[in-house]
């Protein structure tokens, strides 16, 4: 199993305040990372100095051999990314939307059959803004795959989805991952952490304080559940 990403003491600050503090972390291929924390932590900084979209203080990002910067044409034709928000074109219907996002790539996948699989294939000829909150959300993680990439980027997977809806993209990206794909998750669910993810990384007040399995961050803390003990580590005091 090789390595996705190779994160090397990434820092970044904004005026004259860190909010991303020395993170080093290694993605091995084939697995789903989660990047964990309250809000204001610094997990989308994170996200996008390792992305490019922002450059950092200190530190490097290589993902799949590739060089952010440098390399982002050769990189994005094999990285997705789902953001918590997106903003598209007010009357843009799905199919459209779909249709302009495969455009952006050399060997994109079917759109089509990846909204069937996440349960919107009806919704093709739907405006994006007639969606329910939950149907955007898997139109959203549709868009991040359609490049058939090697590696996505998912932030707030299942937000907006009921409790059926997500198990299914669940076993849908078990599925995925079973196949190779590399999954970097952010997620406020810890049921959606402990089901989905191999390791995980807890960010307090944008420094790292936890880099390991879910079963040995429960150990750590002396806690049964999860969510107790993520607390615990990401707020730096007993819950």
């Amino acid at each position: 199993m090789g390595t996705a990403a190779e994160i090397k003491g990434l820092t970044k600050s904004y005026n004259g305040k860190t909010v991303l503090n020395g993170l080093s972390l290694s993605v091995k291929s084939g697995t789903v990372f989660g990047l964990l924390g309250s809000n204001g932590a610094g997990k989308s900084t994170a996200i996008e100095c390792m992305l490019g979209i922002k450059k950092s203080d200190i530190g490097s990002a290589v993902l799949l051999g590739l060089d952010p910067k440098k390399d982002r044409r050769r990189l994005f034709e094999q990285v997705g990314v789902q953001f918590q928000e997106s903003e598209y074109q007010n009357e843009i219907r799905v199919n459209e939307l779909c249709e302009e996002t495969a455009c952006l790539y050399s060997s994109p996948d079917d759109y089509k059959e990846l909204c069937r699989k996440f349960g919107i294939g009806d919704k093709l000829k739907s405006q994006v803004k007639s969606l329910s909150g939950g149907e955007r959300q898997r139109l959203f993680i549709v868009l991040a795959l359609i490049p058939k990439p090697r590696m996505v980027f998912l932030d707030e997977l299942t937000t907006g989805l009921d409790a059926k809806a997500r198990r299914e993209v669940w076993k849908i990206l078990s599925e995925l991952k079973n196949k190779g794909l590399t999954i970097f998750l952010t997620s406020h669910f810890m049921d959606e952490v402990e089901a989905l993810c191999d390791e995980i990384c807890i960010l307090r007040k944008g420094s790292p304080v936890f880099m390991g399995t879910v079963l040995e961050a429960k150990k750590k803390c002396g806690c049964e559940k999860f969510e107790d003990a993520y607390l615990i580590l990401s707020e730096g005091s007993e819950q």
